[in-house]
């Protein structure tokens, strides 16, 4: 892969990534340190890339990689003003009330349901990402989507 074709694809996988590095970090100055540090290693690491058509796959990885790496951190050491600022406030109408069913998931849950569902990542795919079977990124699409029902019909009284 050239460096032209590189720009090209990390900018067409953009809105992908945030949305992924958003599931894991929730935080916007996090996801974007996520999203740099990903597209760094992915640049210095291209010749490592066995096929293009994998490209996003393979980059998705990486951020998932740098993601918790970042979530590591922070569970190092964290003051309590930093704490607070993490936590979602309580602002009315600040975000859809699916989006804050989805962000009421376990991470577990949260993520192959944002892969599949908003990404629309195969399960295939969504299973090499997470070093995960199949059959466990079934499970949890399965148990996300209960999930999601049960909060959006008591808390929203969707039916």
């Amino acid at each position: 892969m050239k460096k032209e074709q590189f720009t090209t694809e990390v900018l067409a996988a953009e809105k992908s990534l945030y949305h992924v590095a958003k599931s894991i970090l929730g935080s916007d100055e996090d996801c974007a340190d996520a999203m740099q540090n990903a597209v760094m290693i992915a640049f210095t690491k291209l010749d490592t890339l066995k096929e293009d058509a994998f490209f996003k796959t393979w980059l998705t990885r990486i951020l998932i990689n740098e993601a918790y790496q970042i979530v590591r951190k922070r569970k190092e050491q964290v003051s309590w003003e930093e704490y607070m600022e993490t936590q979602p406030s309580e602002e009315a109408g600040q975000y859809s009330e699916i989006y804050d069913a989805v962000m009421k998931l376990d991470k577990i849950y949260r993520i192959p349901f944002v892969l599949h569902y908003v990404e629309g990542f195969s399960i295939q795919e969504i299973s090499q990402m997470l070093t995960i079977s199949a059959g466990t990124v079934k499970t949890r699409l399965c148990r996300s989507r209960n999930m999601m029902r049960e909060v959006l019909k008591g808390e929203y009284g969707y039916e």
